[in-house]
C-alpha cells in the first residue's frame, strides 16, 4: 500500500488541529467534549505519521541491504547486509499492520473508562459463584494493567457468590480491552454442591458500559426524582439503619438506579448518578445503532447483548470465544489472571483483522 497520499492528508489535518487546539474557545457549549475529541484525533494522526516514517526508513534499510548484497564482495559487508535485511524483513509485516490499524476509523467508545456490571443468569447458586470468579478476574486484571478499580455495588448470594456487582474501571485504554467482555458467559463444570458428579451449565451476564461524563448528556434537574431509603438485605457493604440508600429515576425514560454501597447518602447519590448517566448514554448509543440494525445483523449476527459470547468448560480445560472462533486450553491460567491478557490480545487481534478486511482496498 502506498501511504504517501494518506501521509499528506494526515499532515494537513494535523496542522489544522494544532491551530484549532491552540485557539480553542473553552467557553463554548460542550467545549470539554469537543476539545477531547480534537485532541484524540491529533494523537491518532501523530501516531500514524510516526509509524509511516518508521516504515519508510525500514523499507529503505531493506532496499539498501539488497543492493549491497548484489554489489559487494567483502564478507564482512555482506554479513552486515544480511543482518540488516533479516531485521527489516522480520519487522516490516508487524509495522505495516500497525500502520493499517491507525487507518481504521476510531470507535466512539475509544478512550473512555468503563462501568462493568456482572449478574448471574441461569444456574442458581453456581451462576452466582462463577459471577464472583469473574469479578475477581476483572479486579486482578485491572491491578495488572495499573487501572483504578472501584466497587460501586456488590450484593452476595449467601454461599460465597454474588447476586450483582458493579465495578468502575478507570485508566489507559480500558474500553479497548474490556469492551469485548459484554455478553453472556457460559460455564460448564461440576459444582461443589453436586454429589453425583454431574456437569452443570450456568450463565452469567456481563455488561460493559462506556462511562459517560456530564458533557455527554444534558439531563435536566426536573427530569430526575431522588428518593432516600434504608439499605437492606444481604447486599451492600455497609448495611445500616440510616436512610443512606438512594434511588434516582429518570422520569422521561422511567430508568431507575438504586445505590446502597456506601454509608454516606451523598456518596450513594454520586454513584447512582454515574450509573444512570452511563446507562442513559448506552441507551442513546443503542438507539443510534438501531438505524443500522439490518447491516449489523448481516455482519455479526443478531448483535443482541444476551448472545452467548464465551464458554468456560472446566472438565476440558477449555475457554472458547464464539465470536472470534478462538479456543485455548489453559482455562485455569486465564481465570486466575495469569494469561487473561494474552487471551484478550488474541481477541483484539482477530477483531482488528476482521475490520481491516472490511476496509475496501486502495
Amino acid at each position: 500500500m502506498d501511504y504517501q497520499a494518506h501521509m499528506d492528508k494526515a499532515a494537513a489535518r494535523l496542522r489544522e488541529l494544532e491551530h484549532a487546539l491552540a485557539a480553542f474557545d473553552f467557553k463554548a457549549g460542550q467545549a470539554q467534549r469537543r476539545f477531547q475529541e480534537l485532541n484524540r484525533e491529533r494523537q491518532r494522526l501523530e501516531v500514524f505519521l510516526a509509524l509511516t516514517r518508521e516504515l519508510a526508513a525500514l523499507r529503505r534499510q531493506a532496499d539498501e541491504a539488497r543492493a549491497m548484497l548484489a554489489a559487494e564482495a567483502d564478507p564482512e559487508l555482506l554479513e552486515l547486509a544480511r543482518r540488516d535485511l533479516t531485521d527489516a524483513e522480520d519487522r516490516l509485516p508487524r509495522l505495516e499492520r500497525e500502520v493499517k490499524v491507525t487507518l481504521l476509523p476510531p470507535r466512539p467508545e475509544e478512550g473512555r473508562d468503563v462501568i462493568l456490571e456482572i449478574r448471574p443468569a441461569a444456574g442458581g447458586d453456581e451462576a452466582g459463584l462463577f459471577a464472583g470468579e469473574l469479578l475477581r478476574l476483572y479486579q486482578r486484571y485491572a491491578e495488572q494493567r495499573g487501572w483504578t478499580a472501584e466497587l460501586l455495588e456488590l450484593s452476595s448470594n449467601g454461599v460465597g457468590g454474588i447476586r450483582e456487582a458493579v465495578l468502575s474501571l478507570r485508566g489507559t485504554e480500558v474500553f479497548r480491552y474490556l469492551g469485548y467482555e459484554s455478553g453472556v458467559h457460559r460455564v460448564q463444570r461440576v459444582p461443589t454442591t453436586e454429589s453425583a458428579g454431574r456437569i452443570h451449565t450456568s450463565t452469567v451476564t456481563v455488561a460493559v458500559l462506556p462511562e459517560a461524563a456530564e458533557v455527554d448528556l444534558e439531563i435536566a434537574p426536573g427530569d430526575l426524582r431522588f428518593e432516600s431509603c434504608r439499605a437492606s438485605g444481604a447486599g451492600g457493604q455497609h448495611v445500616n439503619k440510616t436512610d443512606s440508600a438512594v434511588r434516582v429515576t429518570h422520569l422521561p425514560t422511567g430508568l431507575a438506579v438504586f445505590s446502597q454501597q456506601e454509608r454516606s447518602q451523598h456518596k450513594n447519590r454520586d454513584i447512582a448518578m454515574r450509573l444512570l448517566r452511563s446507562r442513559l448514554f448506552r441507551k442513546k448509543q443503542e438507539e443510534e445503532a438501531a438505524k443500522y440494525a439490518a447491516e449489523r445483523r448481516q455482519q455479526v449476527g443478531t448483535g443482541e447483548r444476551n448472545e452467548r459470547i464465551r464458554t468456560y468448560n472446566f472438565p476440558q480445560n477449555r475457554v472458547t470465544d464464539h465470536r472470534f472462533e478462538l479456543t485455548r486450553h489453559d482455562l485455569p491460567q486465564v481465570m486466575n489472571g495469569e494469561r487473561f491478557h494474552e487471551f484478550v490480545e488474541e481477541i483484539l487481534g482477530r477483531d482488528i483483522d476482521r475490520r481491516l478486511q472490511a476496509v475496501a482496498p486502495e
